[in-house]
């Protein structure tokens, strides 16, 4: 779901003359005479040989394809490539952010087994991790209004990393070949069918997985695969349908694919697309109150809402996780109207009174008022909160208003929903009206990496202990996975009658492809630098190697406890979008994609932050 990609791995002069060693018969002259020209050699050749170096250990460099077909150097240096770029990760594994979580852990929990076991798995993997260069080289983006796509910093010299890397592009290659061969066109694949599948999210729209792979394939290096997705774009695309399509599916897969592309490559072509559909999209907001319906027909531009959302309410994930894509609209585009239109949701919601500080899942677009007092960080709300802190960066920290929403939702979060079970485990439970469901959805485990996201930003006294239960949350998270037959984790997981981190019911215990798991351990691997979430990444691979991989692509399964799992014939878009983009950022250096300059959408989209000089053109407060 809902949230920076690759770089090459350096190996020092150490390890590259280490092994050296010259004979005794050598008189000291020529010792002398050897020792000054390996000097006089590495001073005229080391720059080549780090060039060399990011060569091999970094995937083919992507290239650009312009709006005529034509390809060229897709990282080309150019001017006004954003800010300059910080040199190293944005944190290190410091005292500050990793020692005293551990300590907490074991000043509230004593000995508790889970956490003594994750203590030792990460002194083990401390010594498989290690090993780093300083980088001399900047790549950056062909789009001069983009940032640095990769910026100089340090690469990691742990061959199990680049293995790992390799092994995620290997997936994504195999996915999409077989999406290609059965299905293309269509929205998604259908592996053990062969064919492609069709969903009601989309109407008649089609080419949900071309669209959602673009960045992917174009960060990968994937270079044939991202031509031949950009010749369907720009031949097949067509919005012209007439069929009902979900407002917020289609904006974060295609706007969010489509912008991101642009951003990317600097080709014009992905920009167009995306106004044009945002330009269908935007009859969705003609409702009493500004709150967008959930559906909308492109054609006709008639919207409406699912018939089972609490009396034809609007869904706070959905109204929610707009902003992102249409701040950028506006910023392509020149047009205030689209960052004018979630501008404005944020004004029905901040006249509206909140129930102990929380939001409800359901809000009338008609009268303005909450539907049912249903409050998830799951399932129907997740995103909105993602969208908020995203706002905050995304906006080069001036949107104010985005961060104290922000923080305050969080108190109550805190305050209403955050418990622990027994043993020890930190979990969100969902609130109905007061009363408490201890149950935590898959789509939650989203919330480790967005707490690390707000950490550096929270007031002073809470920056520490954000990030200590970002901690606690991933650790949680990881539980559900560890806890299955097949290590991966289920749709949701209870803390009730018994149960710890496990799913008690059937219909909770599929696993459809999500990434919200390996999207944490991205995110917490790059603000801590610990290596266990390297290691429960890799863990996340080699399972869905074993129990989603079919012979013609990945498929969920219905029973994450069954050791002969039962397909549901599905490879999801995201699969391609967020999941492999995840695990390969996760396996990447933190200079790809760096998130000083760029911030992901829900669907994994990278979009750039906007400069405070170009920020102010594009969104109207609507004062």
């Amino acid at each position: 779901m809902t949230r920076r990609l690759c770089s090459g791995s350096g190996l020092g002069l150490g390890s590259r003359f280490g092994g050296v060693r010259l004979s005794k018969r050598f008189v000291f002259l020529i010792l002398l005479s050897a020792l000054v020209t390996v000097c006089f050699g590495a001073i005229f050749f080391l720059p080549d040989s780090v060039r060399l170096r990011r060569f091999f250990l970094l995937p083919a460099e992507p290239q650009r394809i312009d709006s005529a077909g034509g390809s060229g150097l897709g990282l080309a240096p150019g001017p006004g490539r954003g800010r300059a770029a910080p040199a190293g990760p944005r944190h290190s594994q410091t005292e500050a952010h990793i020692g005293p979580a551990r300590r907490r852990e074991e000043d509230r929990f004593g000995k508790e087994p889970v956490l003594e076991r994750i203590r030792q798995e990460v002194t083990e993997s401390e010594h498989r991790l290690k090993g780093s260069e300083n980088g001399a080289e900047v790549l950056e983006a062909s789009n001069s209004r983009s940032p640095p796509l990769l910026e100089a910093g340090t690469e990691s010299a742990d061959q199990d990393v680049r293995s790992h890397r390799e092994k995620v592009k290997e997936m994504m290659k195999f996915a999409w070949d077989n999406y290609r061969q059965y299905a293309w066109g269509t929205n998604e694949l259908k592996p053990l069918s062969k064919s492609g599948h069709t969903s009601g999210l989309f109407g008649g729209l089609l080419g949900a997985t071309i669209v959602d792979s673009l960045d992917t394939l174009y960060i990968m290096g994937l270079q044939e695969e991202f031509r031949e997705a950009r010749e369907w774009v720009e031949s097949n695309l067509d919005f012209n349908v007439n069929g009902e399509v979900s407002v917020f599916e289609v904006t974060i897969r295609f706007v969010g694919g489509l912008l991101s592309a642009y951003y990317l490559t600097g080709d014009e072509l992905f920009k167009m697309k995306a106004i044009e559909l945002g330009e269908k999209l935007l009859p969705a907001f003609n409702t009493p109150t500004g709150i967008p319906w959930a559906l909308i027909n492109l054609r006709s531009g008639v919207g409406r809402n699912w018939g089972w959302a609490s009396g034809g309410s609007s869904i706070l994930a959905e109204l929610g996780t707009l902003h992102l894509e249409f701040v950028h609209l506006s910023e392509v585009s020149g047009n205030p109207k689209f960052a004018e239109k979630v501008m404005k949701i944020r004004k029905v919601l901040n006249r509206l009174e909140k129930p102990h500080g929380l939001y409800p899942n359901y809000l009338s677009p008609v009268t303005g008022h909450w539907g049912q007092h249903h409050v998830s960080i799951g399932g129907l709300g997740d995103s909105f909160y993602e969208y908020l802190i995203k706002a905050w960066l995304m906006s080069d920290k001036t949107d104010e208003e985005a961060k104290t929403m922000y923080y305050e939702a969080l108190q109550a979060i805190e305050a209403n929903l955050v418990r622990k079970s027994a043993s020890g485990l930190t979990y969100i439970a969902e609130w109905r009206g007061g009363i408490l469901d201890h149950k935590m959805g898959h789509l939650t485990c989203f919330s480790g990496g967005m707490l690390a996201m707000g950490a550096d930003d929270a007031p002073t006294d809470l920056s520490k202990h954000y990030m200590e239960l970002a901690a606690e949350i991933t650790i949680t998270c990881h539980e559900s996975y560890r806890r299955s037959a097949t290590k991966l984790g289920p749709e949701a997981f209870r803390f009730d009658g018994g149960a710890d981190a496990v799913a008690t019911r059937m219909n909770d215990k599929y696993y459809i492809l999500r990434p919200e798991v390996v999207e944490t351990y991205m995110h917490m691997w790059r603000f801590t630098h610990d290596p266990r979430y390297r290691e429960w990444g890799w863990e996340a691979v080699q399972a869905l190697e074993q129990h989603c991989r079919v012979e013609t692509g990945f498929s969920g399964i219905r029973d994450v406890y069954s050791t002969l799992p039962h397909h549901d014939d599905v490879q999801q878009s995201f699969f391609l979008a967020e999941t492999l983009k995840y695990l390969y950022i996760l396996f990447s250096e933190d200079e790809l994609l760096s998130p000083e300059h760029w911030v992901f959408n829900t669907e994994a989209h990278p979009l750039p932050v906007i400069q405070r000089n170009t920020q102010e053109q594009v969104i109207t407060n609507d004062q």
